[in-house]
């Protein structure tokens, strides 16, 4: 049994990853197929991301595909890891999670994020620019407003009142700013953990009680991979590392490749400290590896909740490591 607490749950974000010679509409169905498996197994959260214009990830419309998503499952809430909102209007946003609400009552999730379009390109087609994130805190209260009583007579009418609850994706920073608006936090160790457990700190000290939630709510998000050894873990996590890496110095998450290709791919040095930084990050082994480390990151950070992120270009391992650890946490899986 892992050394995770009975109290903290464990959900799944899946960024619709695009393996080398597969196809979106491809990793968008494997997306939704991953989603039946998430619930079968007993996973208590399954979401969904936005990214535009990349070629090694298909999911570009998170409230579209959380539909999707939620229609083929019965029990496992479903959401948005997140949606960016500086892209949209609020009012939209909204307006879209009110539908997803009154289909899937009890179900929908609201993860929210701040990041802009990556390059200048994609901001330029979304009609947006690096300085619509300056004004995330006026949009985020708009937002929250429209599931409320709405914002000078206008009215998201399908929103109003509705329980879905809103998360905040955040680094550094970010992490007051969730205290201040007293919404659930989601943060991912993006440096050292002391800096993470520090952000995790400041905003317990600071949480502000809102109509969201009574009290502070952490939910970290890590990568995990069980394998039958650590050496196969490690090797199953090259692929990410290295679109990590590549993405951090050419602007875009290429399509994930083989371990074996990853083995032959030439890197800067500035790629190089990147990759390693991104396998520095992640939790991998046996079993025993991961519980011990599970046990860990739950120590230090006090989480509530673990949102596991895995991506790898072998879809059967990375399937076989995800009900590895469900069966390890002792999820109660869905005959």
């Amino acid at each position: 049994m892992t050394a995770l607490p009975d109290s903290v749950r464990l959900s799944i974000l899946d960024r619709s990853r695009v393996r080398r010679g597969q196809s979106h509409a491809d990793a968008l169905r494997d997306t939704v197929d991953f989603a039946v498996r998430a619930e079968k197994w007993g996973y208590h959260r399954f979401w969904v991301a936005e990214h535009h214009s990349v070629r090694g990830v298909a999911g570009t419309a998170p409230t579209v595909l959380a539909a999707a998503v939620a229609a083929a499952t019965n029990r496992i809430r479903v959401g948005t890891g997140g949606v960016m909102l500086p892209n949209h209007q609020p009012l939209v946003v909204a307006e879209q999670f009110g539908v997803l609400g009154s289909l899937f009552p009890g179900r929908i999730d609201m993860g929210l994020g701040r990041s802009v379009g990556f390059t200048d390109g994609v901001r330029r087609a979304l009609a947006r620019d690096r300085v619509d994130a300056e004004d995330f805190d006026g949009d985020l209260a708009d937002l929250l407003d429209y599931f409320g009583s709405g914002r000078f007579g206008v009215h998201a009418r399908s929103a109003e009142d509705a329980e879905i609850p809103a998360f905040l994706l955040a680094t550094g920073s970010g992490a007051e700013r969730a205290a201040r608006f007293g919404l659930p936090l989601v943060i991912a160790q993006a440096g050292s953990r002391a800096a993470m457990v520090q952000a995790i700190e400041r905003y317990r000290a600071e949480f502000r009680p809102s109509a969201q939630a009574e009290q502070p709510y952490v939910i970290v998000s890590a990568t995990v991979m069980i394998a039958d050894s650590a050496e196969q873990a490690h090797r199953l996590l090259l692929p990410e590392a290295w679109s990590s890496a590549y993405s951090r110095t050419h602007g875009e998450f290429p399509a994930l490749i083989s371990p074996e290709e990853v083995d032959a791919a030439t890197m800067t040095e500035r790629q190089r400290r990147f990759f390693e930084q991104a396998l520095g990050d992640q939790i991998h082994g046996t079993e025993h590896d991961v519980s011990a480390a599970l046990g860990q990151l739950v120590t230090h950070t006090g989480a509530d909740e673990i949102l596991v992120h895995t991506s790898t270009f072998d879809r059967e391992a990375r399937i076989d490591s995800h009900r590895r650890l469900a069966r390890l946490a002792g999820l109660r899986s869905l005959r």
